[in-house]
């Protein structure tokens, strides 16, 4: 067998790991706060945060002081017992969180977390069909959407280049344009059940929703009894400065969803996920009751170490005041980036700590330094400025996005539009 070291890293990704990403020639080997060392001493400046999983940056003391206790008490245990840590966090969510009456169901994912609530849907649609009697079982999500990569969450995803190539996939979804009051009405039918919306899509490119699309969507859901659910796994837990990501669209505030689902950054690097479900007259029962005993289920979904770590960073992301952290630098991140010298971008869009910058591909095509080898131009856009020393991500195939921890502050940001203007305007030459 071969010694760890005869061989590179990449090398052992090419023959053990599956190609499932497309990955960066970049080898963390340590992190702290917004900064990330790969194992040659390389340092960079994290605007990446795990894909919006770090919220509070690397090696945070709040998180090493769970990890030092609390597996000396119990890192696991069935779901067919109660430990505390999993109430605490439900409370948590359900109080603080969402603001509202309900209960909460713990994953290890946010895929997990939307499958969830597909499922709340189909079983909400038996107990309370259409005029006719038949069960409603359709479900509209918005182009441009992410919701996951199971085939669940592939179907009520909203974009073509995920579901390519795995179907037939489940039945009973409807992707419309995303902002459209007039088209969402009009595809309403006696089938439909229920509506998944980010407040803001990641993955789709950094789009807001407006405050009268989301306004009048729930208006109707109401009228027609739709269940609406809203998808926080990247926008939410302070990252657009509010816990409550659809909170921080102007006039919304009041809106009250039928479900949540939440991942990556309530565990800010350790794997959780969760769901909230509405406390409301469904059929016999309340909502937050219609997924009874056997229904559904995760095996490690909601462990004390899981939960107390999910716990510990809602804690921190209010104490440490992050939410008016995100709030203030977003801000400032879009003021900055409209009044800067960046040639190559043609509009900078986003809220809070989550922010793209749409790239101008005709121009960046053209540029001889640019070295994209068949790669969309965001990934060779990201690509440059990893070499540069700044970690951003890709969102299809025109943008970049940062999604910087919720710790990272003025200098981290100057610092990093300092890296960008010096890596597109060499790019425009």
């Amino acid at each position: 067998m071969m010694e760890s070291r005869d061989i590179t890293v990449g090398e052992l990704y090419d023959q053990f790991v599956a190609p499932t990403y497309g990955r960066f020639p970049i080898h963390p080997s340590r992190g702290k706060g917004v900064d990330l060392w790969d194992e040659n001493g390389k340092r960079f400046l994290d605007f990446a945060a795990g894909v919006a999983v770090n919220s509070l940056g690397h090696a945070h003391p709040a998180l090493i002081e769970v990890f030092k206790n609390q597996p000396s008490d119990l890192i696991h245990c069935s779901n067919l017992y109660q430990p505390r840590s999993q109430g605490e966090l439900a409370r948590v969510l359900t109080d603080q969180v969402v603001q509202v009456p309900g209960k909460c169901f713990f994953t290890n994912s946010g895929t997990e977390a939307n499958e969830g609530l597909i499922k709340l849907a189909r079983r909400f649609g038996e107990v309370m069909p259409s005029s006719s009697g038949k069960p409603r079982r359709e479900i509209i999500s918005f182009l441009g959407s992410f919701h996951g990569r199971s085939t669940g969450a592939m179907a009520v995803t909203g974009q073509e280049k995920i579901r390519a190539g795995f179907g037939p996939l489940m039945e009973g979804f409807v992707h419309l344009p995303f902002n459209d009051v007039e088209a969402f009405r009009n595809a309403l039918t006696e089938e439909s059940v229920a509506v998944f919306m980010e407040a803001v899509q990641g993955e789709g490119g950094i789009h807001v929703a407006t405050p009268e699309f989301v306004s009048a969507v729930a208006q109707i859901c109401q009228e027609r009894n739709l269940l609406l659910f809203f998808d926080e796994v990247q926008c939410g837990m302070g990252r657009c400065g509010d816990l409550a990501g659809w909170r921080c669209i102007n006039g919304v505030a009041e809106i009250v969803p039928d479900g949540v689902s939440w991942a990556k950054g309530i565990g800010a690097g350790f794997p959780i996920g969760a769901i909230w479900f509405r406390d409301r007259p469904a059929g016999a029962l309340s909502l937050c009751d219609l997924l009874g005993p056997g229904s559904h289920g995760a095996t490690y979904g909601g462990s004390p170490l899981a939960c107390e770590i999910g716990r510990v960073v809602i804690d921190t992301i209010v104490s440490d005041n992050l939410l008016r952290n995100a709030a203030v630098l977003g801000k400032s991140i879009i003021d900055q980036a409209e009044h800067s010298q960046m040639p190559m971008i043609s509009e900078v869009r986003g809220i809070g700590l989550m922010v793209g910058f749409q790239l101008d591909v005709e121009r960046l095509e053209k540029s001889t330094t640019l070295q994209s080898d068949g790669r969309a131009i965001s990934v060779a856009v990201v690509d440059a400025f990893s070499e540069a020393g700044l970690l951003t991500v890709p969102a299809g195939a025109d943008v970049v996005r940062w999604l910087p921890p919720l710790v990272v502050c003025q200098e981290d940001v100057d610092k990093a539009f300092g890296i960008m203007e010096k890596v597109l305007n060499h790019l425009m030459k």
